[in-house]
Formats: structure tokens, sequence, C-alpha cells
């Protein structure tokens, strides 16, 4: 399942070690997250779902928030600066938003990168947080397509680069964070999303 031949490799959600994680739920208890996360906001669920590419456990984000509401779930243990972040999605339903994506170099809750795709407006974007509020550094047209899909996140120094179920979609630079954050995931407002196969790995020899 992995794409990091160096990467350290933890089931489920135990404890990641301090080069990277692959979480793929499967040996996770159907239910609230528990061990080797930390639940920043929203509701955070395992649960079973066969249509998943490579497992039968699933991480979902089920709260019915509104407007700017962010929902939020970071690896616990685990900083990463140049890293590469990859991870399986599929929408659910959410009449205000829906989608969602990967979070790294995190601060906090109001301090972040954030990759995410939004079947309602048929988009994917790269935004920055800072002090709880979004700029939007890139976006493209994605056309939305039913079922599961991948993004991929690269980040080396100050240079971004995210990719869209394998193709490259958007490129930015940025020197916001320059710092080692945790790595985790998003949805915004009533997005119900499911997510599989979160991975992360160090780049270039950082952590």
């Amino acid at each position: 399942m992995s794409r990091f031949a160096f990467l350290i490799v933890v089931l489920a959600v135990s404890t990641a070690a301090a080069g990277g994680f692959v979480f793929d739920f499967d040996d996770a208890a159907i239910g609230p997250v528990h061990s080797g996360f930390t639940v920043a906001t929203g509701v955070w669920q395992v649960r079973a779902d066969d249509s998943a590419p490579s497992s039968t456990n699933v991480l979902v984000q089920a709260a019915q928030n509104e407007g700017s509401d962010f929902n939020i779930i970071v690896v616990d243990e685990v900083e990463l600066k140049d890293l590469e972040v990859i991870v399986r999605f599929k929408s659910l339903s959410g009449i205000e938003d829906q989608g969602g994506g990967p979070v790294w170099r995190y601060i906090d809750v109001n301090n972040y990168y954030i990759a995410r795709y939004n079947p309602l407006e048929d988009n994917f974007r790269l935004y920055r947080v800072v002090d709880g509020h979004r700029k939007m550094l890139k976006s493209m047209t994605v056309a939305a397509t039913p079922g599961w899909h991948e993004i991929r996140v690269s980040m080396m120094g100050n240079h971004i680069e995210c990719f869209y179920d394998g193709k490259p979609a958007l490129e930015a630079m940025d020197d916001t964070f320059t710092a080692a954050g945790q790595v985790g995931l998003w949805t915004k407002a009533d997005a119900v999303t499911a997510f599989d196969d979160l991975e992360a790995a160090a780049a270039g020899g950082e952590k």
C-alpha cells in the first residue's frame, strides 16, 4: 500500500513513529477515534466501508456544522516539515459543503496549510489558514465524479505541489509556515467525508 520505501508503517490508530506513518484503520475499533489522533474539531469515527480501495474500515468526519466551522483531526506525536502526504477520500454528503483533504505544518486549529477538493464547487484548492482566516493560494476546476479519489501533497522548503488522482494540479510558493508541524485531515461545515490510507513521510531527509 505504501509508496514510501522509508516509511515506518503503523496499522489502524496505534501510535505513529517519528519518521512517518500509514493509517488504514482496518484494525481500529468501530466508533469514536481514541488512540493515535487528536480531534481538534468535528466528530470523527471509524466505520466499516467495503467500498474502500484497499481496506474495510475508514475514518469518517460526521459533524453537521455550518458556515466557517472547520472539522480537523491530526496525528499525534509526529511533526514533519519537508514531507509528502497522501490520502484517499470519498464525499458522502453535505448540503453546504462536501469533500475535504489533508492539513500539514499544522501548528494549532487556527494555523496550517490545507489542500481540499469540493465536489459541490468542482474545484481543488490550496489554502493557508492564519489566525483562523483562510487565504486561497491556488485553485483549479476539476469536474466531480463519484467514488474514491486521492490527494497527494509534497512540500519542500516553501515549494508546494498538489496532485489530484495522480495528476499535477496546484503549485505555489509560500513562506508562512516554515517549521515542522503535525499532519491531519480537514472538512468544512456539514461535509460528511470518508478518508482512508492516510500516509505521510519526511522528504529530503528532513523531519
